[in-house]
């Protein structure tokens, strides 16, 4: 039987005629499998349920559990159930995404599949291998599931926001604050232009270079804090393993060898009481670190206090690690044991870190002071400590003594650092410092999240909100005011005459727009730039304070918007030729309720949709728009715009010659027509249509009557008086 054929696949990078969100549709060509809907398939349904038995949480269109397999007893299609095999395949492989549609085309066996895509390369490769699979169903030949899930798990693991940055992420998108990825690691920009933030995991552009660098500096770092008054372990550098036995002398046993720049717990010995021991440890943290700390040993547990903007926001408590003998197992096979908990793993999605006695020379330690080996066999029942410090993921923010997330969010203002990890020792967190002898060991910039996001015991900690709200204020969004404009004619000409309005008013504007192009005023690439690519150019810039975009049916189809909402969306007009065949847009009417209303979709409820009174189709997207609608129109006797202006809704119309903003029955009147130079003194009418979109777009921005008319007034000037130079020049 013919193999699913894919036609074309389409990256849709933003807001689309389908979703919101990112997504990938992909046109298909299921051949004569077209004749063969599932419930006629011999097995068929059988095969993809055993393979796959988590469909059954697909409600599909019933709404209800076990809703796509009803629909697969009932017959569907081959296109339908890869929409849904596709997401499933992304839901096991960690990457979870519930929209998905499939739709037919004019052209029989043809039909496009949409499905929601948090990153193109894993959702390109779920969508190959759901066609492979749902032919091995419809063939009865073998298909290894997990496999391709594996492969489709590593491709997340290495591609996609690790969990302490998406945690950021998605706190954000909960306060409705956009967020763009900047690179294939973890550097987010969260908000547009000049109101954008960056992330990169727990570190913000706030988080200095400087205070970095000391963080790297265990030395230095005691130093400054211990002249703020901060508790910290006695202690100094040392340069030879006889240095570092001098200095566990003089400071007194038992104490803490450790690096004095390095991360992370790496090289870190605890209670050392021998000078074997001391000189020992000493070689083995300066492989980790240029330099070698001696502290004083500090009786507690380890806690890692994150500090967020000065404020506590979220503890845990570390503790020993242990295995139990029974007899039988070797240390290292007890050790195996422990590493199979689903919580440890070296990926950043793991709370909790293996115990690889390879690569932790303080566990050989330990188990040396006991008189083993990793080829020990300890009796049954006996308990072996491993680490005494080795699972720092017991949630305790509720313990902490005020007095001591105090001293955490000065010791992190004193190193400088707006997000800090903050490490002390203590026996009891929820007692001050001073009573118990607890100190802070290390301040660490970059911490990671993980721990408490997913403790091992107690609360989850909503850690990513703590950074958004650090970030951004409680009324701040991150957006600049942002106008897309669509529609079948006009569109260039709308764009830059409201960019020129919004320059006029003192915004710092970016325009992408068939012309090119510009920031400011100032064209920086000619051609064509009404594409996702220059509009999000424009949106990364961080002098931007307003964008204004042009958006083709093209664009919309192919790409998506380059923006998740706008604050004015104007759909100028829709012709009644207008259709794109190549992509089964087939006439007017799917164009503006397909594609065009994409525009209108993603106003925000606080913002404007700007539409054509007298364009039916246009017109009608006025009960799709979140926001207000300003209608625009030639005349205001128009039952449209009639109607409108009755309700006390605003609108911009021509009368006797003037164009007039109003709002019920208010009037203010901008300027003649006639003295508005591209509309040829009043004489080309299609050029006064695109200024009262134009002029209605500023108004919904809150620019003034005065500034309106100054800039349509002024529009259009500059390029005769540099054409009449052009002129005078050849003829000189």
């Amino acid at each position: 039987m013919k193999n699913i054929e894919f036609l074309r696949i389409l990256p849709l990078h933003g807001p689309n005629i389908w979703t919101y969100r990112p997504a990938l549709e992909v046109w298909i060509d299921i051949g004569e499998l077209e004749d063969f809907p599932s419930n006629i398939i011999p097995g068929f349904n059988e095969r993809l349920t055993s393979w796959l038995p988590s469909l059954v949480e697909h409600r599909c269109s019933y709404g209800e559990r076990g809703g796509f397999l009803q629909r697969l007893k009932e017959g569907t299609w081959p296109g339908h159930i890869m929409e849904h095999v596709t997401l499933e395949l992304q839901n096991m492989a960690g990457l979870p995404g519930g929209f998905g549609k499939a739709r037919e085309t004019s052209v029989r066996g043809v039909y496009k599949v949409v499905v929601r895509a948090r990153h193109e390369q894993v959702t390109r490769a779920a969508l190959y291998a759901g066609r492979d699979l749902v032919m091995a169903a419809i063939e009865d030949k073998p298909f290894d599931v997990n496999a391709a899930v594996e492969k489709l798990r590593d491709m997340v693991d290495s591609l996609c926001l690790g969990p302490s940055t998406a945690c950021i992420v998605d706190a954000a998108d909960e306060r409705r604050i956009p967020s763009i990825r900047l690179s294939e690691g973890n550097l987010v920009q969260l908000g547009h232009g000049i109101k954008q933030r960056r992330i990169w995991t727990a570190e913000t552009d706030q988080t200095s270079a400087i205070a970095e660098s000391i963080s790297r500096d265990k030395d230095l770092t005691k130093t400054l804090l211990q002249s703020c008054g901060v508790a910290i372990p006695e202690g100094r550098v040392v340069d030879s393993p006889a240095d570092a036995w001098e200095a566990a002398e003089d400071i007194g046993l038992p104490v803490v060898v450790k690096p004095s720049d390095a991360n992370h717990g790496r090289g870190v010995f605890i209670d050392l009481n021998t000078q074997a021991e001391v000189e020992t440890a000493y070689k083995a943290a300066l492989e980790e670190g240029s330099s070698v700390l001696v502290e004083r040993f500090i009786r507690g547990n380890e806690h890692r206090l994150l500090i967020v903007g000065g404020k506590l926001a979220a503890a845990a408590r570390g503790e020993p690690i242990f295995v139990i003998g029974d007899g039988k197992s070797t240390v290292s096979q007890l050790i195996d044991v422990v590493n199979m908990d689903p919580r440890r793993g070296d990926l950043e999605e793991h709370p909790l870190n293996p115990v690889i006695l390879d690569r932790e020379p303080a566990a050989r330690l330990e188990l040396e002071r006991q008189g083993l080996t990793a080829d020990s066999v300890p009796p049954a029942g006996k308990k072996v400590l491993l680490l005494r410090n080795g699972n720092v993921a017991i949630d305790v923010t509720d313990q902490v003594h005020p007095s001591v997330a105090a001293t955490a969010a000065l010791a992190a203002r004193v190193v400088g650092l707006d997000i800090a990890g903050v490490d002390l020792v203590a026996e009891d967190i929820s007692k001050p410092l001073d009573e118990q002898r607890g100190a802070i060991v290390e301040v660490n910039a970059g911490p990671g999240l993980l721990m408490h996001l997913k403790p091992s015991e107690g609360t989850p900690r909503p850690v990513g909100q703590a950074i958004v709200e650090h970030l951004f204020k409680p009324e701040d969004t991150g957006r600049i005011p942002i106008v897309g404009i669509t529609g079948t004619h006009g569109k260039t000409t709308i764009a830059r005459l409201v960019a020129r309005i919004i320059h006029l008013s003192g915004k710092h504007v970016g325009l992408a727009c068939g012309d090119g192009l510009y920031f400011g005023q100032r064209l920086v690439e000619k051609g064509n730039r009404a594409t996702w690519g220059a509009a999000h150019r424009v949106l990364l810039n961080r002098a931007v304070e307003a964008a204004v975009f042009e958006n083709g049916s093209v664009s919309i189809l192919s790409e998506g918007l380059a923006y998740d909402r706008c604050q004015v969306g104007v759909v100028a007009n829709i012709d009644p030729a207008d259709s794109l065949p190549e992509y089964y847009i087939d006439n007017a009417e799917q164009m503006a309720t397909k594609v065009k209303r994409t525009q209108v979709d993603v106003v925000l409820p606080d913002g404007v949709a700007v539409l054509n009174a007298e364009d039916p189709l246009v017109a009608d997207m006025a009960g799709l728009c979140d926001g207000e609608v300003i209608f625009f129109g030639s005349d205001a006797a128009g039952a449209v715009m009639a109607e409108h202006l009755k309700q006390g809704k605003r609108g911009v119309f021509v009368r006797n010659g003037d164009l007039i903003l109003a709002s019920g029955d208010k009037e203010i009147l901008v300027s003649a027509v006639a003295a508005i130079p591209i509309t040829g003194g009043g004489a080309v009418s299609f050029q006064i249509e695109n200024v009262l979109a134009a002029v209605a777009a500023a108004w919904a921005l809150g620019i003034s009557a005065d500034l309106i008319r100054a800039g349509i007034e002024l529009f259009g000037t500059e390029q005769a008086e540099e054409q009449d130079k052009k002129r005078k020049a050849q003829t000189a």
